[in-house]
């Protein structure tokens, strides 16, 4: 195996996610020019989803791509770091999709908060298996 396919697998993904925050971030700026709330949310409803949209992306995004960065520099192959961000990028755009139209529970919402502890669990399961030598 190419010791540098595993790396290429996690940039693809990293590089991925970051276009995904910065999608989500550009909704909040149009939202803010669109209300004209320069600071907090205004308590405009479209504004305050939009923020959480692109706030919950970046709690969630950042340790899942350094847990798969890690298994890149661990040695894990490519066919298990694309699937697990494929779940996890996919999780992201559901949940962003489903949080951006409603505030309330939705199956975007509901899918995509499944499909990133999922890509949790496995990114977690792998780096452990990697690290007991």
């Amino acid at each position: 195996m190419d010791p540098t396919a595993a790396a290429h697998a996690a940039a693809l993904w990293a590089g991925l996610c970051l276009i995904l925050l910065l999608v989500l971030s550009v909704l909040v700026t149009r939202q803010r020019r669109k209300h004209h709330v320069a600071i907090g949310d205004g308590g405009v409803p479209a504004l305050i989803q939009a923020i959480r949209a692109f706030g919950n992306a970046t709690e969630y995004v950042p340790a899942a791509l350094a847990g798969l960065g890690l298994l890149a520099l661990a040695g894990a192959p490519p066919l298990l770091i694309h699937p697990i961000g494929l779940i996890l990028f996919v999780g992201r755009i559901l949940h962003a999709v489903g949080l951006s139209r409603s505030s309330g529970t939705s199956w975007p919402r509901v899918s995509g908060v499944l499909a990133t502890w999922i890509a949790y669990v496995a990114i977690a399961a792998a780096l452990l298996f990697y690290a007991i030598p």
